[in-house]
């Protein structure tokens, strides 16, 4: 797969499709294999730049601590290797972060926003649930148990059982392209770190995010508990929500049909 260097590291990517250029931005841990069963329902319509963030897949993986505006850099710099401007952009859950720092800071590579699975930042959100924040906190113990205790916190309740080979497939993948123990609890970090925003900061932030915006959540999230998503579009001069009925935090994974019709809809 392609790379390009940008902020002082090297960050992999892939392009598939036509159309107006959309940049999908994956969450804690993930590489672009997060959007393997997205990218094909949307890439008759968009030209679809998926990469990975540093600390993931075949970006580098530098000592952290890593930021979001640090990982918001990195996203600028392939759009303008690429010589993107105006793309649409989804992020999910750190992901989301990254995009909102995007927008803010280079609102000329943003056409349209899509937040997914993600909040505003601050100490007055919905805060992850007791039993998501251990899972994703305490990472020893054997490697097959950490992925299957993570596909179950992090998908709707029931979904391993009614989907033994996406579940399987989701343990391939993890188990082929672990991600560095140091990588992974810096992007932890990254995205803990938006919580010290003062309400001051985050009222100037989401104001800032005048193109439309589009948040996305799945109704059984416990990582982002789908209430955040109301709480961001108060702040949001353009935005609205769309909850996905039973799903979890991975829903694009989950429920890619249903997300890729909202996508559609919205993006046009």
């Amino acid at each position: 797969m392609p790379t390009v260097e940008a902020n002082g590291i090297r960050i992999g990517y892939e392009i598939r499709g036509q159309g107006h250029p959309l940049l999908l931005i994956a969450g804690v841990g993930y590489s672009r294999w997060f959007w393997n069963r997205l990218i094909p329902l949307l890439e008759d319509r968009y030209q679809i730049i998926a990469m990975d963030n540093r600390g993931a897949g075949e970006s580098d993986k530098p000592p952290g601590p890593y930021t979001v505006p640090m990982m918001a850099a990195d996203t600028a710099g392939l759009l303008d290797a690429l010589g993107i401007q105006g793309a649409y952009v989804m992020g999910h859950s750190l992901g989301g972060f990254i995009a909102q720092e995007l927008a803010i800071s280079r609102p000329d590579l943003v056409a349209k926003l899509v937040l997914a699975s993600t909040n505003h930042g601050g100490m007055k959100v919905i805060p992850i649930t007791q039993e998501a924040l251990e899972v994703m906190t305490r990472r020893e113990g054997d490697p097959l148990d950490l992925i299957r205790r993570g596909i179950e916190v992090a998908c709707a309740p029931g979904f391993a059982a009614r989907h033994p080979d996406l579940v399987q497939d989701l343990i391939a993948y993890r188990l082929g392209n672990p991600v560095p123990p140091d990588a992974y609890q810096a992007q932890v970090m990254a995205g803990m770190g938006m919580a010290a925003l003062t309400d001051e900061e985050v009222d100037r932030r989401m104001a800032a995010l005048t193109m439309p915006v589009l948040i996305l959540t799945g109704d059984q999230d416990k990582v982002v508990p789908p209430g955040n998503a109301d709480l961001m579009a108060r702040k949001i001069p353009h935005a609205q929500v769309k909850i996905i009925p039973n799903t979890g935090h991975l829903f694009p994974f989950e429920d890619p049909l249903t997300t890729a019709a909202i996508l559609k809809e919205f993006l046009g």
